[in-house]
């Protein structure tokens, strides 16, 4: 399985977030989070933010905890990276 988590370390609305991605296809992520009771349309782009007690539960189930870095470079690799930045055209 190829599903990976990062630590959670993002702050928002008082708790602390992970990122839940698939190195290997976003039907994996999605069946995955399926799993964890997580909504599909919480589903950002490339990846789930979990909190942190959904991070634990998910490494249970069999998910990777890796870096961030690795998260990225991973999902990067897979070619299921999303890019967060809005390019526009001049004019625009």
């Amino acid at each position: 399985m190829a599903v990976l988590v990062d630590a959670a370390i993002w702050p928002h609305r008082g708790r602390r977030w992970a990122h839940l991605v698939s190195d290997r296809s976003l039907e994996e992520l999605h069946g995955f989070a399926a799993e964890l009771g997580l909504r599909r349309e919480w589903f950002q782009g490339d990846h789930y933010d979990v909190p942190a007690e959904v991070r634990e539960r998910a490494i249970a189930l069999g998910a990777q905890p890796v870096s961030s870095g690795e998260l990225i470079r991973r999902l990067r690799a897979a070619g299921l990276r999303r890019s967060s930045r809005v390019v526009r055209l001049p004019g625009e």
